[in-house]
């Protein structure tokens, strides 16, 4: 669920991240707010309510977008009984977006969460697939709460100063976000897709989670679509029962005796006839619900493309470490281990000097002191991805764990109460029959 066609988007490469340990480090430490200002623990935060706009864009064209009200609220005026005006902002789905590409980029083992679809995926036949139909812009208003609720809730992202500010200032966060500098340290997906072919000694666990990630989206996309199939189904069979009315109806108008009780059921079944449309619309709340877990796979798939990124420029650094190493030993012991167009000159022009060979050997000390450091810096920053993006898998097990058992549990009660209102329907259609 998200913005209009024709909003504009800041497009950053989502997913793909590259940011060193001291750049990293550095950005953390720039963009968090100070301890204990958990926004959280000190405001309530909501997506109260969406409105359509007119305006132009960048290219001067008239368009139509929607935007939503955010309102935060201290939490400790609310508790001691006050009623204070909320804070209130409007921001338009490409500002969404903006925060979290910025957040991928800033902290890459972070599993972020997803916002809600830009245009509605797994439809039934009735539900509008219009970006800008009021139940789709509701079901979207909810989903980006729960964004914003999921960013606040996280240990890690809802101390960003970047978050803060999206929250209350209205105007000039843009800046503040761009001023961090995050789009030049994203990576390109060409970039990472060359780290995923090329890394030797891959993490065990990361391909497993990768797998897992695509098997996720695999099984998701599979019940959404069985459901869209089952509600454009279930939604004839009720809307059919309305004939039973308008016969029971047309049939009443023949009968003295009878004329009540087949009225009286023909209410019934028009009753169930409309019922449908309430209970597929609570319907599509579990399946957004579902739907963003959907998108979770691709977070957990960014997630691993950067560590496959970090491990391809350590196993690159360390080659090319080795090689410096034994381009000295070639050039201190004067043989050549391995075929070379060094060789192939040796041997067609004479050997080089004494003062040449020691330049050449001072430079290639100097270079092996710098793979050497950078070796080790990449080696530490790989340690310090994988400690931090598994401490963040395991937060984020847990969370999928409870969300969907969660919901899967209050969609099985939904439709066990939907079956005993149809056996109601029924029941009652009985005892008008009986009364006949």
């Amino acid at each position: 669920m998200a913005g209009t066609a024709s909003e504009e988007i800041t497009t950053v490469d989502s997913g793909d991240t590259d940011l060193t340990a001291a750049e990293l480090e550095s950005n953390e430490t720039n963009t968090m707010v100070e301890e204990g200002t958990n926004p959280l623990r000190k405001m309530e935060i909501s997506v109260a309510e969406a409105d359509k706009r007119m305006g132009k864009n960048s290219v001067n064209i008239q368009e139509t977008y929607t935007v939503y009200l955010i309102e935060t609220r201290p939490i400790d005026a609310v508790a001691e009984g006050q009623n204070p005006a909320p804070d209130a902002l409007w921001r338009r789905y490409s500002e969404f977006e903006l925060l979290r590409n910025y957040l991928l980029v800033t902290y890459p083992f972070v599993v972020v969460p997803p916002l809600p679809e830009k245009r509605a995926e797994f439809v039934w036949h009735k539900l509008s697939a219009d970006n800008m139909d009021p139940d789709f812009v509701e079901r979207r208003r909810v989903g980006l709460e729960n964004f914003l609720l999921r960013v606040a809730s996280h240990s890690i992202l809802s101390n960003d100063k970047v978050f803060y500010h999206f929250l209350k200032e209205e105007n000039g966060w843009k800046e503040v976000v761009f001023e961090t500098g995050f789009q030049a340290k994203a990576d390109s997906r060409l970039k990472g897709l060359n780290a995923a072919f090329r890394v030797k000694t891959p993490d065990k666990r990361f391909t497993e989670l990768k797998l897992y990630s695509d098997e996720l989206q695999s099984v998701s996309s599979q019940l959404l679509r069985v459901r869209a199939r089952v509600a454009d189904r279930l939604y004839g069979v009720y809307k059919v029962h309305g004939n039973y009315g308008r016969v029971f109806s047309e049939w009443s108008a023949i009968e003295r005796e009878m004329g009540d009780g087949l009225q009286s059921a023909g209410h019934h079944m028009d009753a169930y006839a409309s019922s449908i449309d309430d209970i597929l619309e609570e319907e599509e709340h579990y399946a957004d619900q579902l739907k963003e877990y959907l998108f979770y796979a691709e977070a957990l798939r960014a997630v691993c493309r950067k560590h496959e990124l970090l491990q391809y420029e350590l196993e690159t650094a360390t080659l090319d470490l080795a090689f410096k190493k034994q381009q000295r030993e070639e050039l201190a012991t004067g043989t050549v281990r391995t075929f070379s167009f060094k060789g192939m000159t040796t041997k067609l022009f004479g050997q080089e000097t004494q003062e040449q060979r020691e330049v050449k050997l001072q430079v290639l000390e100097e270079q092996i002191v710098e793979g050497e450091e950078l070796v080790k810096d990449k080696t530490v920053e790989c340690e310090e991805f994988v400690k931090n993006a598994w401490v963040d898998m395991e937060r984020f097990k847990e969370q999928k764990d409870r969300d969907l058992k969660e919901a899967l549990i209050n969609y099985a009660i939904m439709q066990i109460s939907v079956c005993k209102k149809g056996i109601q329907v029924w029941a009652n259609a009985k005892e008008c029959f009986s009364k006949m």
